[in-house]
């Protein structure tokens, strides 16, 4: 079910009304959840929820196993590893068979063996990567011994499958999200409201911006070779602003309607493309994987505290195993290994906790160094996104060749709506610099006049019915 569909419409008022006026127990409201969390996910095909019971239930025994285990570490150790290999062999199966079945038959053919290979003809699990990493973060937790294990199933798998968050993050932690279905919730009215906020300021990046800015770039990526230099940086600089406002649009939405049920989730974007360095893009952008990455790869494999030489290694293997999560391509994991090379000087001259303040903090403008840093990183950026949306390496460089000849100084091709969306990026801008330190583009809109509040929430509403596009798909739900 998508949030920008008319079913989502339907939904999500008749689960709000039921949760908080019919079923006020917190094992009732909990059980609410997870049959709403199942008809959501199940909407787009029923077979999905096989999987995720799976991994849920999986991931519930484990967590019983290892506490009953207490007294045999060993055997704690032996039943976390069961846990992620199923789970990790489940993700596998349904997102990288193919790639390694075809690259492992390719690798043979360059020596002159032909093999027969295997593919699956299988639907991508809408969601798998989030929804899997979120139960292994719990089997981990408990093995680690920071959360106690829940002997309440129903709590249990509404945690997995909270709907709002479900499909495309935020990777929750159960330390943060669990606990919040073994307690009972309160309505806040100030908190729903500003929930109502992030949500429209969600639904904006999304249908009015992202949505917008993907005529465009399908367009010119589908005849790029045909295509001036100007034209493909200005497709290049909208598909930044497409998967930003796409993404992050999703998590403002997740974000915004899990208040609604009174459950707080974890900041996902934070103005990412105001960073003035890599690391700092990267402390700023899809916050909840990044962290997952730090927290049960980087730091176990010894973080930034051990020699030059495994930092490089350490640093190395985040980003391709970050790149090879977006998908079974070549390309993301060019793109990640891309970042690592941007983030290596910084981690290794000791510069990349340089930038963790807000960018011109107490000013209204940045200063000229702050401006090029921040233009500097974005273009790094923008390279990145290339070879992210490219269908191969192979275009991802003849993409960006195409960029650096005379007809870059030309203008760019003026498709449909090209002014339009140049100028929904400029208000999508203006509004985060505006609100750069608050939590979401809306959230600061309660101090100004009601008349003036009211005003914004039906232009933007007007903005968002009158520029749809129809209901696309988010992008990271491929992932």
């Amino acid at each position: 079910m998508l949030f920008q569909s008319i079913e989502f419409l339907v939904f999500l008022p008749v689960v709000f009304i039921l949760y908080w006026f019919v079923f006020k127990k917190l094992k009732v409201q909990n059980a609410l959840v997870l049959v709403a969390s199942y008809v959501f996910y199940g909407w787009w095909d029923w077979r999905f929820l096989i999987l995720i019971a799976i991994t849920s239930g999986f991931s519930y025994w484990s967590g019983m196993l290892i506490k009953s285990n207490e007294d045999k570490p060993r055997s704690q150790k032996w039943i976390c590893a069961g846990n992620i290999t199923v789970n990790l062999l489940i993700l596998c199966v349904f997102k990288y068979f193919n790639f390694f079945s075809e690259n492992f038959a390719g690798l043979f053919g360059l020596f002159g063996l032909e093999l027969d290979f295997v593919t699956l003809n299988v639907i991508l699990p809408v969601g798998i990567s989030f929804y899997t990493f979120q139960a292994l973060s719990y089997t981990i937790d408990v093995y680690r011994g920071k959360i106690e294990p829940t002997r309440d199933a129903v709590a249990f798998f509404a945690f997995i499958s909270f709907f709002p968050q479900l499909v495309a993050g935020p990777i929750e932690r159960a330390t943060n999200l669990l606990p919040q279905f073994q307690k009972p919730r309160k309505f806040d009215y100030a908190t729903a409201v500003d929930g109502c906020r992030q949500m429209l300021w969600g639904f904006f990046k999304k249908v009015v911006v992202a949505d917008n800015c993907a005529i465009y770039v399908n367009q010119v990526f589908e005849s790029y070779q045909g295509q001036s230099g100007s034209t493909l940086l200005l497709a290049a600089i909208f598909f930044t602003f497409q998967i930003y406002g796409d993404f992050s649009g999703y998590s403002d939405i997740a974000i915004g309607c899990a208040k609604l049920f009174g459950v707080r989730l974890m900041r996902n974007f934070n103005v990412p493309y105001f960073s003035r360095d890599i690391a700092e893009f990267w402390r700023r952008w899809h916050i909840s994987l990044t962290t997952w990455f730090r927290d049960y790869i980087y730091i176990p494999l010894g973080g930034s505290r051990v020699s030059k030489v495994k930092v490089v290694r350490n640093t190395f293997i985040i980003f391709l195993v970050s790149g090879f999560w977006h998908g079974a391509n070549w390309t993301f994991i060019a793109w990640g290994a891309y970042h690592a090379i941007l983030f290596l000087p910084l981690i290794l001259l000791g510069k990349n906790r340089k930038n963790t303040n807000i960018v011109a903090e107490g000013r209204l403008l940045p200063s000229l160094k702050e401006l090029s840093q921040m233009l500097l990183t974005f273009m790094l950026v923008v390279i990145g996104w290339i070879i992210f949306r490219a269908e191969s390496i192979g275009q991802a460089w003849e993409y960006v060749c195409g960029i650096f000849n005379a007809s870059l100084l030309s203008t760019p091709m003026n498709y449909t709506g090209t002014k339009r969306s140049l100028l929904f990026v400029f208000l999508l801008l203006i509004t985060e610099w505006h609100e750069r330190k608050g939590q979401h583009g809306l959230s600061k809109i309660r101090n100004i006049n009601m008349i003036l509040r009211y005003l914004v929430y039906y232009i933007m509403t007007c903005l968002i019915f009158e520029f749809s596009t129809g209901s696309q798909s988010f992008i990271y739900f491929q992932f």
